[in-house]
C-alpha cells in the first residue's frame, strides 16, 4: 500500500466565482480522512438553468465516502459559503463548525431543513483548535464584507495549510474585526506547506480601500438627494448596510429595510452583538407617510433577482412603496460576472419611472470585499508558503494569481473544481480527476445538472412543443382525427393555414393509410409520428419542435 497522503479537491469555487466547496484529506490513497470547508450556492441565469432556484456543488464523491468525512468548516456567512449547508446536510450527516454569526445563518438554514439540533456547533477563534481526525483546525479572524469572516489554520501531518476563504486587508472595516498583520505573522510562524488563496480581485491593480472610506460621499448623497433613495447590496455586507443607515439618519432619513433577507441578516447581526449601534427602522407603511427627502430603503436585488425587491420596485410597487421621477436608486455593490442582463434590466425600468440610477463603477460608493493585487502579494509576503493554489474566482483569475506568485519566486499550482492535488511534498500535482458537476434545486427538489430535467426544459424554450393525441379502438383503427396541441410555435406557417391543422391533417393521412400492424407497434407508431411533426413543422416554420406522443387504447 502507497504511503499515506495529503490531498485537496475543490468541487465548486475553482473556475468560477461562487458554489465553494472544498476537500482536504490525509491517509492512504483512497482511505483518506476527509474535511470540508464551504457548503455554497451559486444563483441560475434563464439562458443555462431556466426555472431553477439554486445551483449547488455536486457531491456524489463526497456521500460515498461519507463514512470518511470527519468534519465541515463554514468559513463566513455568504451564500456562496454557506448556502448549501442546509439542503446538503442530510446526505452528509456529519457537524457542522462555524463561528456564532455565521453559526447563526447556518442554524436557520439547518432548521429549514429539519436537520438534528447537534449538527451545528459554536467555535472560538485562534489559537483555539478543533480536532477532526488527523487535522486540526483553527479559525483565524480575516476583514471581508460580512462580519466575523475567517480564514482557516489547518494543521496536517504533512504542514500547515492556510485556506484564506474570502478576505481584503483592511484596518478599519466599519463592522467585524480588522485585518490583523501580526496575527497573520504568528500564524505563520511555524511555516506553512501551501496557502489556498482567494483570486476574486487579481486583476486589480491598486491597493484595496476600506470599507471605512464610503462615509463621506455616501453622507452627501444623502443630504443632496431631492427624492426618496434606495440602495441595494448584498444583504450580507453588514458593514455597508450600517455605513448607508448612518449615513441616512445624518441626513434626517428614516430607514426602511425591503427583502426577507435585508431583515433577517440585521436581526441576526444585532441578536449576536455585532450590530450595535444600527439606527431605528420603521414599518413601510410608516415610510409612505412621510416626505420623499426623508425615507431610505435598504432593498434586496443587487443582482437582479427577479423575486427580490429591486426588481418588484422596478416593475411596480413593493408593500405600498413606489419610486418615481426625482427619486435616487444606488447599486451598492458589484456585479458578479453574468448577472449584468439582469442588473442592467432593472436600471433601464427605473429610469423610465424618471428614477436617477447610480451605478458606482468609479468606486465612490462601493469597494470591494475581496484583496486586490498588491494585498495578495502582501498576504503571500506575511505567510510565506512554500506553493499558492489560487482559488475562488474563474479561470483567469487562477492562471494570474499563479503568475504573480512565481514572479516572486513562489511555487503555484491551478487546480479547478474536480482535480485532486497531492500536496504532500515536492511539487504538487494533480493525481486524479473527479467529477465534480452541479445540483439544481428546482422548488423543493434537488436534482442532478445531468438528470436531463433543465436539458429538456432548455430544448422545450427553443424549440417549442407539439403534443400528439391518436385514439384507437379495440381493433387498432383511428378513432377520429389525430389532434395536436401546440406550444411555444407560430399560429401559422408558409401555408397560410393554422399549424396545428396542417399538422393534423399530415398526421392523419398518415395513420388513415397505416396497417394494423404498423398501428400495434407503440414505439415505432411514436417514432413515426414524431419524424412527421418534424418535418411538416420544418417545411411550415423552420423549426423542428420537441414532440410528445399520446396513444389510447380501447378495451
Amino acid at each position: 500500500m502507497s504511503a499515506e497522503r495529503l490531498i485537496y479537491l475543490p468541487l465548486g469555487g475553482a473556475g468560477e466565482v461562487g458554489m465553494n466547496a472544498y476537500v482536504y484529506g490525509w491517509g492512504k490513497p483512497g482511505q483518506e480522512r476527509l474535511i470540508v470547508v464551504d457548503l455554497g450556492v451559486t444563483f441560475p441565469d434563464m439562458d443555462s438553468s431556466p426555472g431553477v432556484d439554486l445551483i449547488l456543488p455536486d457531491i456524489a464523491w463526497l456521500v460515498e465516502r461519507r463514512d470518511r468525512i470527519e468534519a465541515v468548516f463554514i468559513t463566513h456567512a455568504h451564500e456562496d459559503h454557506v448556502g448549501a449547508v442546509g439542503l446538503l446536510w442530510d446526505r452528509l450527516r456529519v457537524p457542522v463548525h462555524a463561528r456564532t454569526f455565521t453559526g447563526a445563518i447556518a442554524r436557520m438554514k439547518l432548521d429549514e431543513q429539519g436537520a438534528s439540533a447537534s449538527a451545528l456547533r459554536i467555535v472560538g477563534t485562534w489559537p483555539e483548535m478543533i480536532e477532526a481526525g488527523p487535522f486540526h483546525v483553527s479559525f483565524v479572524p480575516i476583514s471581508h464584507s460580512i462580519p466575523e469572516s475567517a480564514g482557516l489554520v489547518i494543521d496536517t501531518p504533512a504542514g500547515r495549510i492556510v485556506h484564506s476563504a474570502d478576505f481584503k486587508i483592511d484596518l478599519e472595516p466599519v463592522v467585524g474585526e480588522r485585518f490583523d498583520r501580526d496575527l497573520w505573522a504568528e500564524v505563520a510562524a511555524p511555516g506553512v506547506r501551501a496557502l489556498m488563496c482567494d483570486s476574486t480581485n487579481v486583476f486589480s491593480t491598486h491597493e484595496g480601500r476600506s470599507e471605512s472610506s464610503l462615509a463621506p460621499a455616501l453622507g452627501r448623497m444623502m443630504a443632496e438627494a431631492p427624492g426618496m433613495v434606495v440602495a441595494t447590496t448584498f444583504a450580507s455586507n453588514v458593514a455597508r448596510l450600517a455605513t448607508l443607515a448612518r449615513a441616512a439618519q445624518d441626513s434626517g432619513r428614516q430607514i426602511v429595510l425591503l427583502g426577507r433577507a435585508m431583515r433577517r441578516m440585521v436581526e441576526t447581526a444585532q441578536e449576536c452583538g455585532i450590530l450595535t449601534s444600527f439606527p431605528p427602522v420603521i414599518a413601510p407603511e410608516d415610510a409612505a407617510e412621510l416626505p420623499r427627502n426623508r425615507v431610505l430603503l435598504l432593498v434586496t436585488g443587487s443582482q437582479g433577482e427577479r423575486r427580490a425587491a429591486s426588481a418588484q420596485l422596478a416593475q411596480g410597487s413593493y408593500l405600498g412603496l413606489s419610486l418615481k421621477e426625482g427619486d435616487t436608486f444606488l447599486f451598492s455593490s458589484r456585479i458578479i460576472p453574468g448577472n449584468e442582463r439582469p442588473v442592467i434590466r432593472i436600471m433601464n425600468l427605473l429610469s423610465e419611472k424618471g428614477v436617477d440610477v447610480i451605478y458606482d463603477e468609479a468606486g465612490t460608493y462601493h469597494v470591494s470585499g475581496h484583496a486586490n493585487r498588491p494585498d495578495l502579494a502582501t498576504f503571500h509576503d506575511i505567510i510565506r508558503p512554500e506553493v499558492v493554489i489560487p482559488m475562488h474566482g474563474e479561470h483567469r483569475h487562477l492562471r494570474e494569481h499563479a503568475k504573480l506568485a512565481e514572479s516572486h519566486g513562489r511555487k503555484a499550482v491551478v487546480a479547478t473544481n474536480g482535480m485532486m492535488v497531492d500536496l504532500t511534498k515536492g511539487t504538487p500535482k494533480v493525481v486524479q480527476y473527479v467529477d465534480a458537476g452541479r445540483t439544481y434545486l428546482d422548488g423543493t427538489v434537488l436534482i442532478g445538472a445531468m438528470d436531463g430535467v433543465v436539458r429538456d426544459r432548455i430544448r422545450m424554450a427553443l424549440n417549442g412543443h407539439v403534443t400528439v393525441t391518436l385514439v384507437l379502438d379495440e381493433d387498432d383503427k383511428p378513432l377520429g382525427e389525430v389532434w395536436c396541441e401546440v406550444e411555444g410555435l407560430p399560429a401559422q406557417g408558409r401555408s397560410r393555414a393554422p399549424l396545428s391543422e396542417v399538422l393534423e391533417a399530415e398526421l392523419t393521412r398518415h395513420v388513415t393509410r397505416s396497417g394494423r400492424a404498423a398501428l400495434r407497434d407503440e414505439e415505432k407508431l411514436d417514432k413515426e409520428l414524431s419524424r412527421l411533426v418534424k418535418q411538416t413543422a420544418m417545411n411550415e416554420i423552420g423549426k423542428k419542435p420537441e414532440v410528445r406522443v399520446v396513444v389510447s387504447r380501447l378495451a
